[in-house]
């Protein structure tokens, strides 16, 4: 998963740097169906620091709103790039 810019987590306050993260989905088999099935029981967000790695635990609700406000704010910069393009093309 890619962040183009610095973000928080919900619950930590410490800023995380752009860049590749990992996300880690836990899920257990449900038992006594009649179909293969599997619950997601927990998900986490592999952060890499200074000589360790993190899991840090993360709702998909909250992962989902942290991508929306990187891709927002992505799709904003290349706006302003857009436009500042065409302002120059003008000149």
């Amino acid at each position: 998963m890619k962040f183009f810019h610095p973000f928080t987590l919900k619950g930590h306050s410490e800023i995380l740097p752009a860049g590749d993260y990992e996300v880690l989905v836990e899920e257990e088999l449900l038992q006594d169906m009649n179909f293969l099935g599997y619950r997601k029981t927990a998900t986490y967000l592999i952060v890499a620091g200074k000589g360790r790695t993190v899991m840090r635990e993360i709702s998909g609700k909250d992962l989902e709103a942290v991508l929306d406000r990187d891709r927002a704010a992505n799709a904003d910069k290349q706006k302003d790039g857009a436009a500042s393009s065409l302002l120059e093309d003008l000149k």
